[in-house]
Order: C-alpha cells, then structure tokens, then sequence
C-alpha cells in the first residue's frame, strides 16, 4: 500500500518578465494596511527596495522597510525585525531578496502572530497561528524559500542554524520576476544555482519523495544543467534567468514536500558555524553525499545522471548512478564553485561538534541511508 502525502506551496505565484507591476493590486487583494518590507542593505543599495517603495507610494500605500537582514539571519536579526513590525504598526509582511530575506521575514511572522522567542519554533509545525497576510518577492534563483514552509535561523548562543519547518510560514503569494534577476553576479549565480541542484537531487532520492515531487525534481535538473552555465555567464539573458527562476521553483516545490537529506543536515552546520554561504556549501558536499548514498538508491541516481544531459544508455544501473556524481562535478566546476571546504577555512577540529548536529538536524530524517557519525564525519573530512 502506498503511503500517504500531503503538498504545500504558495496560494498563488507570479512568474515572468515584469510581474512586480502587479504587487500593488496583490497587497490590496489581501486586505492589509501597512506591510513592513523585509530585505537587506545590499537590495536598499542597489536599489531593489525603491524599485518596490516606489509602486506602493503611486499607489497610496503605506509601508514600512527594515533592511537590516544579514546573511544566514540570526535569532537577535528575526528579534529586530518583530519590533520594528510592531513600532510601526504594520499588519502585513513583504520579503524582498533570496533566501536570507524570506527567511528572516518568516521568523518576523511567526514572532509577530505566535509570541515567544524563535527558537520555540524549532521542529516541525510548532506554531499555533497564522502569520499575517505575507509576499514574497524573489530576487536569486536557488533557494526557493519565497515558496517554502522552511525557515532557517542561527541561533547565536551554540552557532547551530535552527531547522523549522511549518506550514504556516508558506508565504500566500510568490512572485518571481526575471527583471529583479539580471544583475545577479556570477558567483552569486553559481551558489544559488548549485543550491537549486541540490533541492532537486535531495529531493528525488529523499524517503519521502511521490510522484508529484518527482516530476518537479526531474524537471527541475533538467532545466538548471542546461540554463545554470548560460546565467552565470551572461548574466544579462533573460532566457536563462527566466528558465532558472522556474527551475529553482520547482525544486521547491520538490523538496518542500519530499524533504531533503544529509548535504542539507550538514550544510547548515557549515552556514551556523562559520557564516558560509549555502549554496557554496551544498555544492561542495553534494557529491561526496551522493556517493555515500548510491548504494541506496542506484537507479534514482540512474534517474539523476539522464536528466542531467549524461548518456546512460547500455551501461549498468551501478555505473549510470555513478555517472549522477560525475556530472554534478562538472557542472559545479564549470560554474566555479570552489573546490574544497578547507579553502573556506573549515577545521577539523569542528568537524565532531558539526557532526553532532547534522545527525540531529530535521533534513537528515528522509535522507536515503542511514548515516553514522563515523560516515557523516568522513563526508566532511573528504570535502576538505
């Protein structure tokens, strides 16, 4: 008998070239009086946050903005943010940026609407009410946080980054305009790319993946090895960026509901541990992991290495899975992902504390095999 599934993604998401034109009439549509926009500096100086400000200001909208969201949001950051909603009255929440943003937002809800401090929320649908009326404005293709019911957040007392997991914090509607992609730099582009990948891979060979999720995640690799090497070399083709904020959706949709795995569990070790950027951190684990798991599912890996542009045909399952890690190197090579975690200044004196807490984070549940430290610290060690 088939076991059961359950799906979550935004009520409505806006796809394509110029659909930030339409977040006026979105805002009015859902009732609220004065959205607090969370985003960064960097999208304030480069001029995101206007680009935004602007379209509610014709249209007689009021706002609040609190950019000050830093990378790999922290739990004081999410603090901040609940009290700036509150100073100013706001009843609505806008997140502007990629991952960090939305993350940070998510958190700013659930304190906002539940109270408490965030580390309350840790763990799988642990809050009790709604957020408010909330927009996610997508601006990197990769993390797909402006559709997910994830929300990462370090907690600054250990460095761990907390893992919730709620369907609450699902954003009511998504929009992912290419226009807000273009300037992207390359390594940027890279990351986040590489990041998708991994939701993807993740998610296919995850316990949990049905076919609803499969179809995503195939899809999903299929578009990111043939547009991801085209966006971060010419940054400006609105055809890749286009193809890669729909292919980073879709591993959204994927893992947001197949789930993730052990390169996710250990990733946000490295991110609380020593602020490394995500996506780099997926790519350089990803496929020590995926070694790790073949032998748990070869022919999902099979899967993997076809929609990744690899010519499996007339080799054995074995050989074609191996073939999944062979192609996910060239790519994150031929993207520029750095080559090793020492370069980033990973130790290994850390390596058993980090270890400790990806055995213990929410992703390691509905990885494909069961790791033990011993094989979870070798991963490590062998990505250095």
């Amino acid at each position: 008998m088939s076991k059961s599934a359950s799906f979550f993604m935004p009520v409505v998401s806006l796809f394509g070239a110029n659909v930030l034109s339409e977040l006026p009439d979105r805002v009015n549509s859902l009732g609220a009086g004065k959205p607090l926009i969370v985003t960064d500096k960097g999208m304030t100086e480069l001029g995101y946050t206007k680009r935004v400000t602007d379209l509610l200001e014709v249209a007689g909208i009021d706002f609040a903005v609190f950019d000050e969201t830093v990378p790999n949001p922290t739990d004081d950051n999410v603090k901040q943010g609940s009290r700036a909603y509150k100073d100013n009255q706001c009843d609505m929440l806008i997140s502007l940026g990629g991952g960090s943003a939305h993350d940070c937002c998510k958190g700013v809800g659930l304190l906002v609407s539940n109270g408490g401090v965030i580390s309350d929320y840790e763990g799988v649908d642990m809050s009790k009410k709604p957020l408010p009326p909330y927009i996610a404005i997508n601006t990197t293709a990769g993390t797909a946080s402006e559709l997910t019911r994830f929300t990462i957040i370090t907690n600054t007392s250990n460095h761990v980054k907390m893992a919730i997991v709620d369907w609450r914090v699902t954003p009511d509607l998504a929009i992912n305009d290419p226009l807000l992609m273009i300037n992207m730099p390359p390594a940027l582009t890279a990351a986040t790319g590489m990041d998708a990948l991994t939701h993807a891979v993740e998610a296919y060979v995850s316990t949990d993946a049905n076919p609803v999720t499969d179809a995503c995640a195939l899809q999903a690799m299929r578009l990111i090895s043939r547009y991801l090497r085209v966006a971060v070399a010419r940054g400006d083709d609105l055809e890749a960026r286009d193809r890669m904020a729909y292919a980073q959706y879709l591993a959204g949709m994927a893992f947001n509901n197949a789930g993730l795995g052990h390169v996710h569990a250990m990733s946000h070790q490295l991110g609380g541990m020593y602020d490394l950027p995500h996506g780099v951190c997926n790519a350089l684990l990803l496929p020590h992991v995926c070694e790790a798991n073949l032998m748990a599912a070869q022919e999902r890996y099979a899967d993997i290495a076809e929609a990744l542009g690899e010519n499996t045909y007339g080799l054995a399952v074995r050989e074609a899975a191996a073939m999944a890690v062979v192609a996910i190197r060239c790519l994150s090579a031929d993207v520029g992902i750095p080559s090793n975690l020492g370069d980033l200044g990973v130790k290994d004196e850390d390596i058993e504390t980090m270890v400790k807490h990806a055995q213990q984070d929410v992703c390691a549940a509905t990885n494909p095999r069961r790791l033990n430290d011993k094989e979870v610290a070798a991963i490590f060690r062998a990505a250095m």
